[in-house]
Formats: structure tokens, sequence, C-alpha cells
């Protein structure tokens, strides 16, 4: 390995690590538990939910290290942001899906397993996984603007997808660099590992979610 890729990779893994090790204490409310009532409200929320739930950013950081698999794998998050509306949406249609928190766990450990396997795995396989995941995060994600105006619903799409578009792009990219050192493999897989722990964790804890 080169020693520019070192850090990174070094970065990368002890980051998605301590998703594993980090208490349950993060809350998933940015508004304190209330329903956004202005577009800033309404898009600071959107900002903050997929990132101060550990299982959502678990979850998004496998389908960046996922995609940055892929010749193709920058195109794999639109599968996942296009379904995670459409579950918000089923959300608030009242649309009920049991055990929410359960499936997302579970979907957490799956895309941690599919960045911890070696080969990767068929192109669409992976964005039905993805759009599988997308949908019960989404369903999950809109627990919090249910009541919510129109003007704060919207702001809080356009932050969901905005953060969690950044987010996979961000993790793709930075795995595709750390991936040119020949010792990148090991350790991108363990971030795969971390994650899939996290999914764990979230089965075990419900409070970890």
């Amino acid at each position: 390995m080169t020693a520019p890729n070192l850090p990174k990779t070094r970065l990368l893994a002890l980051t998605l690590a301590g998703l594993a090790a980090a208490t349950p204490a993060l809350a998933h409310h940015p508004m304190g538990g209330m329903t956004p009532a202005t577009f800033t409200q309404g898009l600071l929320s959107g900002f903050g939910h997929p990132v101060i739930g550990l299982d959502h950013l678990a979850a998004l950081v496998g389908v960046g290290l996922v995609a940055s698999r892929f010749a193709r794998g920058l195109t794999l998050p639109a599968f996942w942001m296009v379904a995670m509306a459409a579950g918000v949406g089923l959300h608030l249609a009242s649309f009920d899906l049991p055990y929410t928190e359960a499936l997302v766990a579970l979907s957490v450990v799956a895309i941690g397993l599919a960045a911890t396997i070696r080969t990767t795995l068929p192109y669409s396989l992976i964005a039905a996984l993805f759009a599988a995941g997308g949908a019960v995060h989404g369903y999950a994600l809109g627990e919090s603007i249910i009541g919510a105006e129109a003007t704060p619903l919207a702001a809080y799409l356009v932050g969901l997808v905005a953060v969690q578009t950044a987010l996979t792009t961000g993790v793709a990219f930075a795995a595709r660099s750390i991936a040119k050192g020949s010792l990148a493999a090991p350790a991108l897989r363990l971030a795969g590992v971390a994650v899939a722990v996290t999914g764990v964790a979230a089965l075990a804890l419900p409070a970890f979610a």
C-alpha cells in the first residue's frame, strides 16, 4: 500500500468500526421530537434523521461501500433514494408495515454482508437489495414527518435525499480511492463487517436504532 492511502484506509475502518461501538444515546429527533412546522425545520430534520440514527447511517455507509465496486456503481444509490422516498410516502398514506425496526436492522445486516463478501454480486441483485432497504428505511424515517404541512414535508424530503446522496456517493468515492492500495481489501471488508454488526446490534438492542 502506498503511504498516502494508509491514513485513509485506517480512518475509514476506524470510523465504521466506531458505528458498532457507539452508544445508543443519539436521538432520532433533530427538532426535539416535534413535527417540523417550517421549511427550515423540515430541511434540518431531513438532513439530521439519516445521520443521527446509527442504523440508518450504517446502511448508507454500506450502500457506498458496495456501490464503489461497480463500474456503474454511482447509479446504485439512486435505487435507494427512489425507494426511500416511496417508503416515506407509504407511511404518510397510512400503509401498515409491521416489524419496521426489525426490517431496518435486517437490511443493515444484509448490506453489511454484501460489503463484506469478496466477490462482487450481480448489479441487479444489489439494485433490488438497495430498493428493498431504501423502502423500509424511508418508511421508518417517515414517522417524524407525520402531520406536517406541505412545505416542511417537501423540505424534509429534499433534506433526506440530499444528505443520503452525499453520504453514499462520498463513501463510494473514498472506498474507490482506498481500494487502489495493496492492503485495502481487508480494511474495506472490515468496514462491511462493522456495518453488519451495527445491524445485529440494532436487532438485539432496539434502542440502538
